[in-house]
C-alpha cells in the first residue's frame, strides 16, 4: 500500500512539474516561383547600357522568412516566469542556413517575465524597427516597405538587452539597447557591431492601432551614423544611410470590419557622411498606404503603394503592388503578388531590398527604369 501511495505521489509531482514548464518547437517553410525583369543590367554590343533581362527563379522567404526555432517557459510562481527562445532562418529552396556560424541568427535569448512588470530579455533579437511588420499591408514581404529603404528595417541585433511592458490602458512600451562590445562605446572596428538602441510605443483599441518607433544603428568601424571604410571586412561600407542611421516611424492601423487600412511614414537620417557620390543619399523619406480585405475567413486581398524620396540626387521611387493569400488550413496558405517599381530619372530602386550601388552587381534596374515582377508560392507553419 505504501509503495502504491509513493508511486502515485511521484506521478503527481511529475504532472505538476510538466504543467509548470514547457518547450515548443515551431517553424515556417516558404517557397515559390518569382519572375522579374530588369535583372543584371549591363553593357550591350554597342557599349551602351541595356535594361537587363527577365529571370525566373525558385525563391524562399518571399512571403515570409523560412525559419525554425524553439521556445520555452518555466513557471516560477508568484506571476514570475523564466523564458528562452532560439530561432534561425534558412532557405527552403536550397536548405542552406544563414552562414557565418549563425545557427540562431534571429533569436537567441534568455530572460524573465512578470505578469505585472513585463519581460526582460538578453541575447540576440530582431531589431525593434521590425515592428513595422504589423503596419505593412504585405507584412514586410520581399516586395514591400523594406524595398524602398534597401533592407534598413530588417536587421537583427546582438549583445542586446530588451524590455517589453504589459499593456496599460491600451498602451505598451518596448525598448532595446545593444552594446557594441568594443573598447569604444559606439564601436571602433574591433567588433562586428556598433551600438544599437531604440524605443517603441504602441496604443491599441478595437477600432485602431498607432505605433511610433525610434532607433539608431551605428557603424561598427567607427561608431558613426553613416558609411565609411569597414575595418571588420576590409571593404567599402558605402550603404551609408541604408545601413547605419537613425530611423523615425509613425504608423497606423484602422479596423473596419472585413477591411484593415494601414499607413505609415518613415524618416531615415544619417550624420557625418562626407565625400558622397552624386546619387548616394544621406536622408530618406518613406511613406506607404494600403488596404487588406478579408473577403472570406480563408481569402484575403491586398493592395498597397510605397514611395521613397532620397536626397543628394538619389531620386524617388514608387512601388505599386496587389496580391493576396488563401488559407488551405490553419497552417498552410497559398500566396500571390504582382508588383512594379517606377523610378525617377536618377533612382534605381528594385523590387527586392537590394544594396545601393551598381545595377549590374546588385540586380537593381538602371536609373530611371522600372522593374516588374510576379510571385506565387506556398507557406506552411508548424
Amino acid at each position: 500500500m505504501k509503495k502504491a501511495l509513493l508511486a502515485a505521489a511521484l506521478m503527481s509531482a511529475g504532472v505538476v512539474a510538466h504543467a509548470q514548464s514547457s518547450v515548443t518547437l515551431y517553424g515556417r517553410l516558404d517557397a515559390g516561383i518569382a519572375w522579374m525583369n530588369g535583372i543584371g543590367a549591363g553593357s550591350g554590343a554597342n557599349g551602351q547600357a541595356t535594361h537587363g533581362s527577365s529571370q525566373v527563379q525558385l525563391e524562399s522567404g518571399y512571403w515570409g522568412t523560412s525559419l525554425w526555432g524553439m521556445k520555452g517557459v518555466e513557471d516560477l510562481g508568484g506571476g514570475n516566469k523564466a523564458l528562452f527562445q532560439l530561432e534561425g532562418s534558412f532557405s527552403t529552396a536550397t536548405g542552406a542556413g544563414p552562414g557565418n556560424g549563425g545557427l540562431f541568427n534571429r533569436w537567441a535569448t534568455v530572460g524573465m517575465s512578470n505578469d505585472m512588470y513585463g519581460t526582460l530579455l538578453m541575447g540576440r533579437e530582431l531589431m525593434l524597427v521590425n515592428g513595422i511588420w504589423d503596419f505593412d499591408p504585405f507584412g514586410q514581404s520581399n516586395w514591400s516597405s523594406a524595398s524602398m529603404v534597401r533592407g534598413r528595417n530588417w536587421p537583427q541585433s546582438s549583445n542586446n538587452i530588451s524590455y517589453q511592458s504589459p499593456k496599460f490602458y491600451g498602451f505598451d512600451v518596448y525598448g532595446q539597447y545593444s552594446f557594441s562590445n568594443a573598447t569604444s562605446w559606439n564601436g571602433n572596428g574591433t567588433t562586428a557591431q556598433g551600438r544599437q538602441d531604440g524605443i517603441q510605443l504602441t496604443y491599441t483599441s478595437s477600432l485602431f492601432q498607432i505605433r511610433g518607433i525610434y532607433d539608431e544603428i551605428r557603424n561598427p568601424a567607427n561608431g558613426s551614423l553613416g558609411g565609411s571604410y569597414d575595418q571588420i571586412n576590409s571593404t567599402n561600407s558605402s550603404q551609408g544611410v541604408f545601413a547605419y542611421s537613425r530611423d523615425y516611424m509613425a504608423m497606423v492601423n484602422v479596423f473596419l470590419g472585413p477591411f484593415k487600412v494601414q499607413g505609415g511614414y518613415e524618416a531615415v537620417r544619417s550624420s557625418g557622411m562626407s565625400g558622397l557620390a552624386i546619387g548616394q543619399p544621406s536622408t530618406l523619406d518613406h511613406e506607404w498606404g494600403g488596404v487588406t480585405w478579408q473577403a472570406t475567413p480563408a481569402a484575403a486581398l491586398i493592395a498597397a503603394v510605397y514611395h521613397v524620396n532620397a536626397n543628394n540626387g538619389g531620386g524617388n521611387a514608387t512601388l505599386y503592388t496587389i496580391g493576396g493569400s488563401y488559407n488551405l488550413s490553419k497552417r498552410t496558405l497559398l500566396d500571390l503578388q504582382v508588383a512594379t517599381v517606377q523610378n525617377s530619372k536618377s533612382a534605381n530602386f528594385g523590387l527586392n531590398a537590394n544594396n545601393y550601388g551598381d545595377s549590374a552587381a546588385t540586380g537593381n534596374p538602371l536609373p530611371g527604369h522600372s522593374q516588374t515582377g510576379v510571385y506565387a508560392g506556398i507557406q506552411h507553419s508548424f
